[in-house]
Order: C-alpha cells, then structure tokens, then sequence
C-alpha cells in the first residue's frame, strides 16, 4: 500500500516529484509544488491525468489557463502543451500511460 499523503515534504527551491505506485498500464506520480512554483510549458508523449488533491494551481493549456482547486481532475491527450503553476502549497497526481519515463517529469519539474 501506498500514499500521496505520507512524506510530504515540499522544497522552497525547486518542484518535489515521486513515483507513488507503478502498475501494468500506468505510473502514478507526486508532484509536490510550493506556492509560486511552476512547471513549464511542456507536452507529454502520451495521455495524461492530471488530479489536484490539495491547494490550488493555474493550469495552462495551449494558451488558456484553468484554476483548478482540491478535487479538480483534468485529462490531457498526448502532445497537448501545457504548464502549471502552483497558487498555494499543492500536491498533484499525475497519471502517466506505462510506456510514458516518470524522469521525464522531474526534468520538466526542475525550476531554473
């Protein structure tokens, strides 16, 4: 058994990322944003899922942007540019397909 909610432990420089549980179809990943972080404008080979479970994020989707709040899940097709940034304390759940590399996002999760 796994947990988004244990060992949260959010970092004032840079984007907190892990691989929570992998299965045969999916990775599912912690993001871990402090209030004015943000991921760039970035796109995924694959589908995604993106779940807020706490705080609130500005969610950019090819130039419109969506506040999404605690509760609010959002799916994206494969090759959708977007970016996130994060308006409280937030921990999101990515949802990535199998084949997609959870280092792939901790890339993009690395503030400059």
């Amino acid at each position: 058994m796994e947990s988004f909610d244990q060992n949260v432990n959010f970092n004032d420089l840079n984007i907190v990322t892990k691989v929570i549980l992998e299965t045969s179809f999916t990775k599912e990943i912690r993001i871990l944003l402090k209030k004015g972080q943000n991921m760039k404008e970035h796109k995924a080979p694959f589908p995604i899922i993106v779940h807020v479970l706490s705080g609130e994020i500005n969610f950019g989707v090819e130039g419109t942007v969506k506040r999404l709040k605690r509760g609010d899940i959002i799916t994206l097709l494969a090759n959708v540019a977007h970016d996130l940034t994060a308006l409280d304390d937030s921990i999101i759940r990515l949802t990535l397909s199998k084949p997609d590399q959870a280092e792939r996002v901790k890339n993009v999760a690395v503030n400059p």
